[in-house]
């Protein structure tokens, strides 16, 4: 099977070169899609330096500006059908999420599920290094979005997942609204309306030891007030 690992990037030159390491370096044998938002500290120029030493496995695509988490893995995942991938994956590049545990989300996609969430809070809380606040923030942001959609997914603001084909195939992408965080409920909502199978994989997040987060207040709004209005919605599959 074809994997492919997206990784949105904005001055991530600190971690994305060691990432580009551990991502080619395991044994799975995946490919690395790179976002890269216009950052000004030269991330993109780095991802194109290593590209020469993995010309058919390391990719990037350059956009004009700060455009959302959301709308970068909207681009990836269109690039990830056109090119023929079979299991897509985000991450994120300041290794909060471990590479390793991509084997894991594999391991249980090949069970059949289309949406694998690396979760943080399916077996109690497992996040290093995070002050009481944003933790009580990240868990209770989940209880919220449980009670609002009625979705049993213990970690629904999780960002490191993998998708089937299928479900990005059975996802009306274009139909996509949030572009912050919330992005991230809303894919798994919709995953879940359309009736996707879906499973959390537990994993240890760690905060960023390097750059730095790129969490604001727009983007807790969008989030709130989107989850909101998510059971209104309908969803179909794409035609």
């Amino acid at each position: 099977m074809r994997k492919l690992v997206i990784i949105p990037t904005y001055n991530e030159i600190t971690n994305i070169s060691a990432m580009i390491d551990k991502v080619m370096s395991l044994a799975g044998e995946y490919d690395l899609l790179v976002i890269d938002d216009a950052s000004p500290d030269g991330t993109a120029a780095e991802v194109k330096r290593r590209r020469a030493e993995f010309p058919q496995r390391l990719f990037i695509i350059e956009r004009t500006g700060k455009l959302g988490l959301g709308t970068a893995y909207l681009a990836g995942f269109a690039w990830a059908l056109d090119h023929g991938y079979d299991l897509v994956y985000e991450m994120d590049c300041d290794f909060s999420h471990n590479p390793d545990d991509l084997e894991r989300l594999t391991a249980a996609a090949a069970e059949g599920f289309d949406v694998v969430i690396g979760s943080r809070y399916v077996a109690g809380v497992n996040v290093v290094n995070w002050p009481m606040s944003r933790l009580l923030l990240s868990y209770f942001a989940s209880v919220y979005v449980r009670i609002v959609t009625r979705m049993p997914v213990r970690d629904a603001t999780a960002g490191f997942v993998c998708y089937s084909r299928h479900a990005l195939q059975t996802i009306d992408l274009d139909a996509v609204r949030m572009k912050g965080y919330g992005f991230q409920v809303e894919m798994k909502y919709t995953a879940r309306r359309l009736g996707l199978r879906m499973k959390e994989v537990s994993i240890i997040f760690t905060e960023r030891r390097e750059g730095v987060s790129k969490m604001s207040g727009g983007i807790f709004g969008e989030a709130f007030f989107g989850t909101l209005m998510l059971p209104l919605r309908r969803f179909s599959p794409r035609k």
